[in-house]
């Protein structure tokens, strides 16, 4: 019964060390962008981990990153594998989660649409503040 929860507790003890791994300096100096681990998906079977990262950053320092970190993940399984003591680490695989580049994309255009009916509404009002009853 407590077999389906244990991919969830190892994705997300994958998730803490990657982001310890990160904050701590990775090695790699492609990786230059600011990156936020977001989620860990975990197959079953354990042997499969994809890391879900935001990357802050202009587009050459995000590609740079994603490279870097590509090649740190097999440097990562061995770590993760000592750190949790599993009999095999899973192999590590990034991708990129526009999730939070969307959102803040959304919130801009929601602010834009905001200030530019207020600009409509106070436009449509009278300058002396009449509202044209008399």
């Amino acid at each position: 019964m407590g077999e389906p929860r244990r991919p969830d507790r190892v994705a997300e003890a994958i998730r803490e060390e990657v982001a310890t791994f990160l904050s701590e300096g990775a090695k790699d100096p492609r990786i230059r962008a600011f990156v936020t681990v977001t989620a860990v998906d975990v197959t079953r079977d354990l042997r499969h981990a994809t890391v879900f990262v935001s990357l802050m950053g202009d587009e050459a320092d995000k590609k740079s990153t994603t490279e870097g970190l590509a090649s740190v993940a097999s440097h990562l399984r061995s770590r993760l594998g000592r750190s949790l003591r599993l009999r095999s680490a899973p192999e590590i695989h990034f991708r990129t989660d526009e999730s939070v580049a969307r959102a803040s994309r959304i919130e801009q255009l929601l602010s834009q649409i905001r200030d530019e009916r207020e600009q409509r509404d106070a436009s449509a009002e009278t300058p002396d503040g009449a509202d044209g009853a008399e």
